[in-house]
């Protein structure tokens, strides 16, 4: 298939993009580069690239896609909340935007990369796909708010589908540090101590990057009936884990890491998922790393690179910090657009 990946250079997208290479896709990414600089390990595969924003995305640049994978917006709650009706205009309005337009070029699946964060807050009990949404901040509402436009623009010429992905860890080209394994297993090597001043109570299910990929890649190759209009948790139920049972197992990986806790989190995010509905409807997919299995290659894989402190806290590997300093460099305007550079006068 012909397939456009927007956010190709980002956490999930650089390692997407290669994957459905080698199972013999023409892939085209297209992302805007806020991220640029943010490598820990090498990319696998050299991809087209647009350096675009989705919201400028029109029709004519779709046509002859055979689907569209979404991946490109403002990517975790705290980044969400910096200004809240920026992240509604660029997460909803731009992704909604970018269906449509899809939608009116003929691309018949759109694969929206949506997050188990519209869940928000559990009593206890596992969330399916029926269950109701909380979402608590501005970035999983959007969530939330896209899954219902993009439902409504469904027919028999355009499926999209609706990938509510957990937690992501593990190792990327394009690395974060601000996803919760992914952190603590850098805090447990570059310290050897993982300090936490919350209690690790709340919940959170965990999926590895590369399974995440594997979710997209086997629906894209599944005939959209059997997925149309649907969403799917993307994941296992058996990777539930409470925070400070995730900072024990990072722990574990790291030899001389110690831990200890705080006072109760005043994070109110917290949730269980059951992910069984996804192996239903696209039998081809199974989740194939455990969280543990994840805390110990990423320990190996920082010895390789030589992880250090300094590289652990640079800016690029946490979104916020990396398009604050965009915004106070003046490399971006407040509308998160790309300030031409001023051009030299002639003498």
């Amino acid at each position: 298939m012909r397939v456009l990946v927007t956010g190709i250079l980002g956490y999930i997208g650089s390692r997407l993009g290669p994957e459905l290479v080698r199972r013999g896709h023409h892939v085209v990414g297209l992302d805007t580069g806020f991220y640029r600089g943010a490598t820990l390990v090498g990319s696998e595969a050299a991809i087209p690239v647009a350096r675009r924003d989705v919201r400028d995305v029109v029709p004519a640049e779709l046509r002859g896609f055979d689907a569209v994978i979404h991946l490109a917006e403002l990517s975790n709650d705290p980044l969400g909340q910096l200004d809240p009706a920026l992240t509604r205009r660029i997460n909803f309005g731009g992704s909604v935007a970018l269906a449509r337009a899809a939608r009116d070029a003929g691309v018949p699946r759109f694969l929206y990369s949506s997050s188990c964060s519209v869940y928000g807050l559990g009593t206890g009990d596992l969330k399916t796909e029926d269950s109701p949404v909380s979402p608590r901040t501005e970035y999983a509402r959007c969530k939330a708010d896209v899954e219902r436009a993009v439902a409504e623009l469904a027919c028999d010429e355009f499926s999209p589908l609706f990938l509510r992905n957990a937690t992501a860890y593990g190792p990327s080209p394009a690395m974060r540090f601000d996803l919760v394994l992914n952190n603590l297993a850098g805090m447990a090597w570059t310290a050897r101590r993982i300090a936490m001043t919350s209690d690790g109570s709340p919940w959170r299910p965990l999926v590895h990057v590369e399974d995440i990929c594997r979710a997209f890649a086997v629906a894209l190759e599944t005939p959209r009936e059997r997925w149309h209009n649907r969403v799917l948790n993307v994941g296992d139920t058996e990777q539930n884990f409470q925070v400070r049972e995730i900072a024990d197992m990072v722990a574990a990986a790291v030899p001389g890491c110690t831990v200890s806790f705080g006072e109760r989190d005043p994070d109110t995010r917290s949730y269980r998922v059951d992910c069984s509905r996804i192996r239903d409807v696209l039998p081809a997919f199974a989740c194939a790393r455990t969280a543990a299995e994840g805390a110990r290659e990423l320990a190996r894989v920082f010895a390789e690179v030589d992880l250090t402190t300094m590289d652990f806290e640079r800016r690029q590997f946490t979104r916020l910090r990396q398009l604050r300093y965009l915004l106070e460099a003046g490399q971006l305007d407040r509308d998160l657009r790309w300030r031409r550079p001023r051009r030299r006068p002639r003498r």
